[in-house]
């Protein structure tokens, strides 16, 4: 809770009814709205009280600075005023005011005025976390915690039409696990599902924080590498597939037990025109890989130019 007026009688007095209530865990108060503002970058509140009538910043000015700032949108501010007019209440109200509060005041209204702002702001709160976890649900495939295909196309064609626009770098690698189809009818689904957990774990260990890894559909994968070249992105590719062959998979005989084949396709040098074609190329790169005898990286670069 922040108590802002130019009044410490008065702060005092607010402090002690909310703490009489126990409403909130702790309690700051500031004598000017400068010092309030700067309050609000150090901690965390649920509530403001602020007076209207303050000398150098008026409570006006406090209240359409601190709306201004995205992070406060929605932090509920109560106007204190000795003046309850009607032309005050609508200029805080479109400034952003949460509530008016008349100088003197009971204490029993403020406790209750103070309560509904608590509880709007704690429900808004939860709001905002149920909206994240559904965007993270929305983006993100269920088994393997990485990005779904859907979310990967959104970033990938941005990422392409930005590559084309600028004539950057960026290469793909598509794979997918050699010979899935018998570990699962072999060894039973769930034994299939660990293996596509552990294979995104390992793959996500290589590569770099704004590379973009996604499962593309049952057990095929794509990696966008922004920025990278074709021969970087072979070296990449070639890691993976090494530490692929060389992990001991749980439920697994040994090391070599998994494999994965992958094509790789890097734009400039193959001239494609949407980022659909370069996606197609290291697609049909990774099918050669399996036609060669799997646990291999292919690319159609040489043929494409």
């Amino acid at each position: 809770m922040l108590i802002v007026d130019d009044s410490g009688t008065i702060r005092a007095g607010i402090k002690l009814v909310l703490q009489q209530a126990k409403l909130f865990d702790g309690y700051f108060d500031c004598a000017d709205a400068q010092s309030a503002l700067g309050l609000l970058k150090e901690e965390t509140f649920e509530v403001v009280l602020c007076d209207i009538i303050m000398p150098n910043m008026d409570g006006f000015e406090f209240l359409r600075r601190v709306k201004s700032q995205e992070a406060f949108v929605d932090l509920p501010v109560i106007l204190l005023t000795g003046q309850d007019t009607v032309a005050q209440k609508i200029k805080g109200l479109e400034l952003g005011a949460s509530d008016y509060l008349t100088k003197p005041f009971d204490p029993g209204e403020l406790i209750a005025r103070v309560k509904v702002q608590q509880k709007v702001k704690r429900l808004q709160d939860e709001l905002k976390i149920a909206k994240q976890k559904y965007r993270e649900l929305a983006i993100t495939d269920f088994l393997t915690g990485i990005t779904n295909r859907r979310h990967f196309m959104e970033l990938y064609l941005k990422e392409f039409s930005r590559s084309k626009r600028f004539v950057a770098h960026l290469s793909l690698i598509f794979f997918d696990l050699d010979n899935f189809k018998k570990i699962n009818d072999t060894l039973g689904h769930l034994q299939g599902d660990r293996v596509l957990k552990t294979l995104t774990k390992l793959v996500t260990s290589q590569i770099r924080r704004y590379d973009v890894f996604a499962r593309y559909g049952g057990e095929e994968f794509i990696l966008m590498l922004p920025q990278t070249g074709f021969d970087a992105a072979m070296m990449v590719a070639e890691k993976i597939r090494s530490t692929v062959e060389t992990t001991h998979f749980e439920g697994m005989e040994a090391p070599g037990s998994v494999t994965i084949s992958l094509g790789v396709s890097s734009f400039p040098l193959q001239k494609v025109e949407t980022g659909e074609q370069l996606i197609k190329l290291a697609d049909e790169a990774q099918y050669e890989a399996k036609q060669q005898g799997k646990n291999r990286v292919m690319t159609l670069v040489e043929t494409s130019q």
